[in-house]
């Protein structure tokens, strides 16, 4: 079989995988079937926690469709586990179904999934990894991040104005941004697990934290609403309304707070308000990427987007790499990620934040 083709199959696996959800415990995953002249056997993906992972798909449908799998090849975007879960392990399935190759573009990190690869090869199955491996590595950047570093993966988000301003010198904020920006931003949100906001914000702007379509409706997926302090939330606040669950981390620790996110299987956080708080994940060294919604209007005064940082000289600034520059309606979103170990931490703050633009 030609390179061309397990490139050409690997390419459709990870576009199969974007099919599956970006939120929950489980990686993206996509896995494509050939037969010993390349044809398509048959394909599958990971349609999230509980169901069947992408290679026992891919076997399913093989099976539905009365076609043999013996002798052929499954490429993979991710190294099939080896593990009991929610799930039977897929580098058994796929030795047991009679595969003889196995090409996976990105091995698997998290202690109890890897190792499928040594099983296959203990058992006959050629394996060969790394095929598309830059891509396989972007579309779970969120999952292996979050797998490596034993916490969630952390998006901060601001919404300013281009002087760096949340809201003006009276304190208004709705809307900085316009409406083609906040659809984005719901959009996001029905990907994360989390919103994190802290009591000053919630006290100010009685946030609701929902996703909701363009229509106003809310999104299927709804992420969980976490609120850091120790100030109570009111009762009557729109965080106890519909939506996802509400979470009160009474704490100003931001790697406590990351640590009871994790213990929840939550991998992919969003930290939405105020200042205060991104000040916080940001001097704790804990922001993985920066999504920066800058509308073309200037303040010249009011409450800045970040407090503090303890940064005396542009040395010793923190630095992101520029991921895309989206264009929004009027706006623009700004999209920095945390490269080569990440930006400095320089000091430490309280995360008890005082209220910002809420989408």
């Amino acid at each position: 079989m030609t390179g061309s083709t397990i490139d050409g199959a690997m390419l459709r696996a990870l576009d199969l995988a974007r099919r599956g959800p970006a939120h929950g415990p489980n990686p993206q995953v996509g896995c494509v079937l050939l037969g010993a002249d390349g044809t398509v056997l048959a394909e599958g993906w990971h349609e999230g926690a509980g169901t069947p992972h992408a290679e026992a798909a891919a076997l399913h449908a093989a099976v539905e469709a009365g076609t043999r799998v013996d002798g052929a090849t499954a490429v993979v975007t991710l190294e099939p586990c080896s593990h009991h879960g929610r799930t039977p392990p897929c580098a058994v399935a796929l030795a047991e179904a009679g595969i003889r190759e196995v090409v996976f573009a990105v091995a698997d990190p998290h202690p109890a999934g890897r190792g499928g690869a040594e099983y296959l090869r203990n058992h006959a199955v050629e394996v060969d990894q790394g095929v598309r491996a830059a891509e396989g590595e972007d579309l779970l950047r969120v999952w292996l991040t979050a797998v490596r570093q034993g916490r969630p993966f952390v998006t901060l988000k601001l919404a300013q104005s281009l002087d760096g301003r949340v809201a003006a010198r009276d304190g208004s904020s709705q809307w900085i941004t316009g409406p083609v920006a906040r659809a984005h931003a719901h959009r996001v949100r029905a990907e994360v697990d989390a919103i994190v906001v802290g009591t000053g914000t919630v006290l100010a702007d009685d946030p609701s934290l929902t996703a909701r379509t363009p229509d106003g409706a809310l999104a299927p997926h709804q992420p969980i609403r976490v609120v850091v302090g120790r100030r109570d939330v009111p009762a009557d606040a729109r965080l106890r309304g519909d939506g996802g669950a509400l979470v009160q981390l009474r704490t100003h620790d931001v790697h406590e707070v990351l640590a009871e996110l994790a213990r929840l299987e939550l991998r992919h956080v969003l930290v939405e308000g105020g200042s205060t708080l991104a000040t916080a994940f940001l001097s704790g060294g804990t922001v993985d990427e920066v999504q920066a919604y800058v509308a073309p209007v200037i303040l010249g005064a009011g409450l800045f987007a970040l407090g503090d940082l303890g940064i005396d000289t542009l040395a010793d600034g923190m630095r992101f790499g520029t991921r895309g520059v989206e264009p929004l309606g009027e706006d623009v979103l700004i999209t920095l990620e945390r490269r080569d170990g990440g930006p400095a931490s320089p000091g430490t703050s309280g995360a008890e934040s005082h209220g910002q633009e809420q989408h």
